[in-house]
């Protein structure tokens, strides 16, 4: 039983460091069955020490009554005295041993809790939960979700500027801001494509405010952008500019392979969210008519039609620059 313990944990050791998280997830609920099956031997054996120690006291008891001399008592004492002993010694060492098996298991309750976390800072929740149930998640379609893009202007000549190290720290400092923002406005992060960022509002579950929660998330973004241009000029140093775009329509999402796999989107509604982004300005959040059609009735919301706009691989379309109404537009 203690080799095959030991094996299934080093399996679950093994699919974990390839990225087999399923896997890993898996031998490890099968260690934590081996374990309570030794645990549940040991109870037994405790038991068993325990009516030892109740007939060594019942024959203590009937030496006295029978009357025995002095003599032969005293041998049968000693003699239970050592059966006792030892029955102390071996509960001792059960001890020892539940003692060793708390400690062992508390540390692999850590360690599945660590690979938990890993695994929902890699998938939505839902997905996760599907993952580890089935060895697998379903690709699903989702009607209507809003796709927002992010894109830095000028970010290869502010690569000449700065040094490799200096570049992807101010890229981690944004990247990780714009994270906090998807998460506080329950916006799913899908993925960064060199310095492109793209999140979608709406899935894994579905629901009816993800236009607007996007548009506020995008908002906030280009404010923080802003912020960090203003302290980079004051102090001389180089700065980001940023461009949004925004689009709704349907997606099929999932995960897709078996190793280092990650949540995504797929359809003709990224796309046209990428040139949303492309096609728009510099510090303006530009979205299509599918998602103006959802928001324009919001208040605190203005928007400036730019009419069609080529878009590259698209052709014309219907595109709005938005923005959050001054206190004087909307007194």
């Amino acid at each position: 039983m203690k080799y095959r313990k030991d094996a299934l944990y080093e399996l679950s050791r093994i699919a974990e460091h390839n990225g087999d998280l399923g896997l890993a997830l898996h031998l490890r609920g099968q260690y934590d069955a081996v374990k309570d099956s030794v645990l549940d031997a040991d109870k037994a054996r405790a038991v068993s020490l325990l009516q030892v120690q109740y007939e060594t006291e019942k024959k203590e008891q009937e030496i006295v009554l029978l009357g025995k001399d002095k003599e032969v008592q005293a041998k049968e004492i000693q003699k239970q005295k050592l059966v006792r002993n030892g029955f102390m010694g071996g509960f001792a060492l059960v001890a020892l041993f539940a003692g060793v098996f708390l400690f062992q298991r508390n540390r692999i309750g850590k360690e599945k809790k660590r690979s938990e976390e890993l695994l929902l800072n890699i998938l939505p929740a839902e997905v996760a939960e599907e993952l580890k149930a089935k060895g697998e998640a379903d690709a699903k379609q989702i009607d209507q979700v809003t796709v927002l893009f992010t894109d830095f202007k000028g970010f290869t000549a502010m690569s000449e500027k700065l040094t490799a190290k200096e570049l992807v720290a101010d890229i981690h400092e944004c990247f990780s801001a714009f994270d906090h923002i998807m998460e506080k406005h329950g916006i799913e992060k899908i993925k960064t494509i060199g310095d492109a960022y793209m999140a979608a509002g709406g899935l894994p579950v579905p629901n009816t405010t993800h236009a607007l929660d996007v548009v506020r998330a995008a908002f906030e973004i280009r404010d923080f952008i802003a912020e960090g241009k203003a302290h980079k000029v004051a102090a001389g140093l180089p700065y980001f500019e940023i461009r949004i775009g925004i689009h709704t329509g349907p997606v099929v999402a999932g995960i897709v392979g078996v190793k280092k796999f990650a949540y995504d989107i797929w359809g003709d509604t990224v796309n046209t969210a990428s040139r949303m982004e492309s096609s728009g300005e510099v510090g303006q959040v530009n979205m299509s008519e599918s998602t103006y059609a959802l928001v324009k009735n919001e208040p605190g919301l203005t928007f400036t039609p730019r009419g069609k706009v080529q878009a590259k691989g698209k052709g014309e379309m219907e595109m709005y620059f938005v923005t959050v109404a001054s206190p004087k537009s909307t007194a």
